[in-house]
Formats: C-alpha cells, structure tokens, sequence
C-alpha cells in the first residue's frame, strides 16, 4: 500500500520549554525512526501552510484570533498551565493543520491510500472555542469537517488510542450522527471526560480503561465494542488521533501497551477503511512523550499502513 510521511520544519520551531513533555525531541525520535532502511518507499512531503478557512471549519473566529494573537514576538505565553506558546507556534499550527488537509487531498486523489502526518502541536484536546492540554487547533476534527465539506463524503470515523480522551474531537462532532468517534482512553486520568454514558446522538463510542490496562484489555476494547460498530457504520474515511502515550514507558500515565499493539490496531483499521472506504486512512500524531518509546510505536504504525 502507497503512504504518505507530511512532517514540516515549522513543527520543530514551536519551542514549548525546558522540561516541557511535548518537546521538538518527540518529532526527531519520529524521523529517526522513519529514516531507516525499512522505510525507504515511504513518500515523503512537505506540509503547507493551513488557511483560515480550514480552520474555521471547526473553531470560532474568536478562538482563531486568540490563539494566533497569542503568539509572543520572543519568550513564552501561556494559555492554560500546560499550553505554551512561542515565536514559532503560530506557523507550526498552520500547518499542522495545512498537513492534515493536504492528506485529505493526496488520498482523495488517489496518489496514497494512506498518510501519517507527524505534526505539532497536537489537536485532540482542542475545543472549537478553547486550546488546552498541549492543543491549539484540532487537527484531526478539521480533517474529517475538510473531507467532508471539501471532497463530498458524508461518512467519517475517528478512532482516538492515545491514553487521554479527546475531549475537543468529541465536542466538535457529538450533535454530528455523520461523524463517528471512538476512543480508547486511561480513566480516571486528564482530562476527566469520555465516561462510557457519553454517547452524543449514537455517535459517540468512549471505552474508559483502568490504570494498569495492557494489551489484552486494548485489545479487547477495540474488538468488541469500537471495530464492530465502526463495521456497521461503513465510513468513507477513516481517521487516527495517533497518541502513543498508553505504551508501557511513556511517564504521563499508566497504560502497558507495547510496540505490537499499534502494529495491531493499525492493521485492523486499515482492513476497515479497505472494506469501506477504498483504503481511505489518514492518522494524525497526538501524544507520546518517551522519545524512544515513541519512535518505535511510530515505526510499528507507519509500517502497518504501509504492508496493510
């Protein structure tokens, strides 16, 4: 299968701190990992810049003009505890943003059948009018609403395994029965949403795991409650919020999945996007904070998407 690997220079420049956990290092580890003989017929492009438009398919003007607006000539700005912004915040978010489109794009013109998007910030705990939790602007919700408004489809699944719940993707589409969103999420654990009883209109699949959960309880969760549903739902596209932070090593929870177990997944939403959706998958990164943790768990993803 033809993979696309979007990552963009902006996304090293939004410099979040000494000791911040969301730090230019986990990108390095990602193209470290990728540069490795293995991955040699993976296609590699540059990311453009996002454009307000495709913004505001999500998020308010308001939201928009603070964010951007926020964005320090030097030092740092804070929009909540853990949300830092700097000089090169504001582009890095544009095309995070741009690169999530121009996946939409490639795969619709049948140039991949799948694409990763290795980008900063993340997006998933984005709210339409609020950034918070390391998130600016929703990446992935903007390219399901662009997939939707932009290339004619009616039918988007998001499949969420980082170890939060994504709070922002779940606001953007639980009044949406077009959008299905699922998620595998540590909880109790930040940011304190995504109880089961959270079900939007139907369209909602929130499958809280314990402190201590590995593999056989991620596995699980995906093959009885989130897979067959997405089955039933037949979507036209399929979506990851890629965070890696539910694998074993990584500090900022307490999930034990390894390697394999994104190899795993991976491979099963890929046979779901073949079965429906002409192939049609785009995984965005969210969390991950070991480095080498998350270089590995990306190789295993990226390889998956590339033999599926």
């Amino acid at each position: 299968m033809t993979s696309i690997y979007f990552s963009h220079q902006s996304f090293f420049e939004h410099n979040t701190g000494l000791g911040h956990p969301e730090g230019a290092e986990r990108l390095r580890s990602i193209d470290h990992a990728l540069s490795q003989p293995g991955f040699a017929d993976l296609k590699r492009r540059e990311a453009p810049r996002g454009t307000r438009e495709q913004i505001r398919l999500i998020h308010t003007n308001r939201h928009i003009d603070y964010v951007l607006g926020a964005v320090p000539r030097q030092g740092f700005a804070y929009l909540d505890v853990d949300t830092v912004v700097s000089p090169g915040s504001g582009e890095a978010a544009l095309h995070a943003v741009g690169a999530v489109c121009a996946a939409a794009d490639a795969i619709f013109a049948e140039e991949a059948e799948n694409a990763f998007c290795a980008v900063r910030p993340p997006g998933h705990h984005a709210e339409p009018d609020a950034a918070m939790g390391f998130c600016l602007f929703n990446n992935v919700a903007i390219a399901a609403e662009y997939a939707r408004k932009r290339r004619g489809i009616e039918r988007v699944a998001i499949v969420d395994f980082d170890v939060h719940h994504g709070n922002g993707t779940q606001r953007a589409f639980e009044a949406n029965q077009d959008v299905l969103y699922a998620s595998t999420h540590q909880s109790p654990w930040y940011p304190g949403t995504g109880a089961a009883e959270e079900t939007g209109v139907g369209n909602i699949i929130n499958v809280p795991l314990p402190a201590g959960s590995g593999s056989k309880e991620f596995r699980l969760a995906l093959a009885e409650k989130i897979l067959p549903v997405l089955d039933r739902f037949s979507p036209e596209l399929v979506l990851i919020s890629a965070g890696f932070d539910a694998h074993r090593d990584d500090p900022l929870a307490d999930l034990n999945l390894v390697e394999d177990d994104y190899a795993w997944v991976t491979l099963e939403l890929a046979a779901l996007a073949k079965k429906h959706a002409g192939g049609r998958l785009i995984s965005v990164l969210e969390g991950g904070y070991n480095p080498e943790a998350l270089g590995k768990s990306v190789a295993a993803h990226v390889r998956a998407l590339m033999e599926s």
